[in-house]
């Protein structure tokens, strides 16, 4: 039977930003100090392929039914499905500066996918980060996080992976340049960062907050992209969640600690439930890269493993115990253009006052996600557009236009600058020099 996932509907400035990206910085500054990863409508007859889908009876087992819940928990889909290609057939490029990552065929195709894999084979991958000929995999696959995954659940994620179409698809050779392409490289990586092992439950907390942590640290491995990456490409257990840079895709990945300086320290849990399940809260809206999360991951998820993930990231200390300062004071001219700007081209979605308009207009007063310490997500924003994904909960999404074209980039500046610091903000204000090194930067 074939697969009932399906790749289709996020917009295609979100999808352009992949996720694997962040698997590739791992990878960059690794192997070098320098471098850092709508169907068819149907007719009044004739229902669509994808009703049809959506109302015929399920009657695959039990385990692959939960191994294909288990397969959207970990976002299998985002790096082992290359754009317009077959689903789980690998080919996806992760470009990097050295050299391009390719995705491989995890269909069961005997000769190209994971076909002559066995049960064991596959857990011992996820547990060990080796692949079944003993060699490394490249950290562009969360080994880290995915090694706490239990066998349970590996055995359902492989059981699902089994029951999907095979694709002949041959996996394309990585691209690398010497001595990047030897594999031998990434065990000094892992003797430094990988510690294999099983999640283990805190008999402290509660069964909530447990499945919370499970989801988090394994499957989701949202330490990908949440932790800072040091030149080594590993990160620090006490900058856990604390959010960084990540300079291949030139996305900010926001604290998810108590932080009340970017993190969630102000959120409630049901803020943080409606940005991860619907894709907007009252807080913000979720963008680039966290678009693809939400769009092709998070939706799926039960109400109550979602909540449990909201529990977990609720009770995350703030690591870096910053202080929200007060307000900035940007040049008054820089203030005062940006200030018009907004009136003439913001003000009509976002209001006068930055108040915004839920659920399609996102609040800017009061949101972290202006007021981090780097502005590169606003600025993204302002000259890329913004387009949260069409989700269950929210199947209709207004997006921002792009103003790359209306706005040089002084303006751009100007704006941001306002944004980042009116209405209370606690944001810094930004230059003409920053916006145009992300104009120049590719759009990934």
């Amino acid at each position: 039977m074939k697969p009932t996932l399906r790749l289709a509907g996020l917009p295609r400035p979100a999808r352009t930003v992949s996720l694997v990206a962040a698997g590739v910085l791992v990878l960059a500054q690794l192997l070098h100090a320098s471098l850092f990863n709508s169907a068819q409508a149907a007719t009044a007859t004739q229902p669509s392929e994808s009703t049809k889908a959506a109302t015929a009876p399920d009657n695959r087992p039990d385990i692959v039914k939960r191994g294909e819940y288990l397969a959207r928990a970990g976002d299998c889909i985002a790096c082992h499905t290359a754009p317009r290609g077959r689903l789980f057939a690998g080919g996806l490029a992760m470009e990097t500066p050295f050299g391009t990552l390719f995705s491989p065929n995890i269909t069961p195709d005997p000769q190209y996918g994971i076909g002559t894999w066995s049960e064991e084979a596959f857990f011992k991958m996820l547990r060990t980060g080796l692949r079944p000929d003993g060699s490394p995999l490249y950290p562009a696959m969360p080994i880290a996080q995915y090694t706490k995954v239990t066998r349970e659940d590996s055995n359902a994620i492989f059981a699902f992976l089994r029951s999907i179409e095979p694709v002949r698809q041959p996996n394309r050779k990585h691209t690398l340049r010497f001595p990047y392409n030897k594999r031998e490289l990434l065990y000094g990586w892992r003797a430094l960062y990988f510690r294999e092992g099983e999640f283990k439950p805190d008999p402290a907390q509660s069964v909530e907050w447990n499945r919370g942590a499970y989801l988090v640290q394994g499957l989701g491995h949202c330490t990908m992209c949440h932790t800072r990456i040091n030149m080594l490409g590993g990160s620090s257990p006490s900058e856990q969640f604390a959010g960084g840079l990540i300079p291949v895709q030139n996305w900010y990945a926001p604290s998810l600690t108590s932080d009340r300086d970017g993190g969630l320290g102000d959120w409630t849990i049901e803020d943080i439930v409606d940005l991860l399940q619907a894709g907007v809260s009252k807080r913000g809206a979720v963008y680039g890269p966290m678009a693809e999360v939400t769009y092709h991951s998070l939706q799926y998820l039960t109400d109550e493993d979602v909540r449990a993930m909201a529990v977990y990231l609720k009770s995350l200390p703030d690591v870096r115990g910053r202080k929200t300062g007060p307000s900035a004071t940007p040049d008054p001219k820089v203030f005062a253009l940006g200030k018009q700007i907004y009136a003439d081209k913001c003000a009509i979605c976002h209001g006068e006052n930055g108040e915004g308009e839920l659920p399609h207009y996102p609040p800017l007063a009061a949101n972290q996600s202006i007021e981090m310490d780097s502005a590169v997500n606003p600025i993204r924003i302002v000259l890329n557009g913004g387009f949260p994904p069409a989700t269950k909960r929210n199947p209709h999404p207004y997006g921002m236009p792009p103003f790359a074209q209306e706005l040089n980039d002084e303006e751009a500046a100007a704006v941001v600058t306002f944004i980042r610091t009116a209405w209370g903000n606690h944001g810094q204000p930004v230059t003409a020099r920053e916006v145009n090194e992300l104009r120049k930067a590719p759009l990934h």
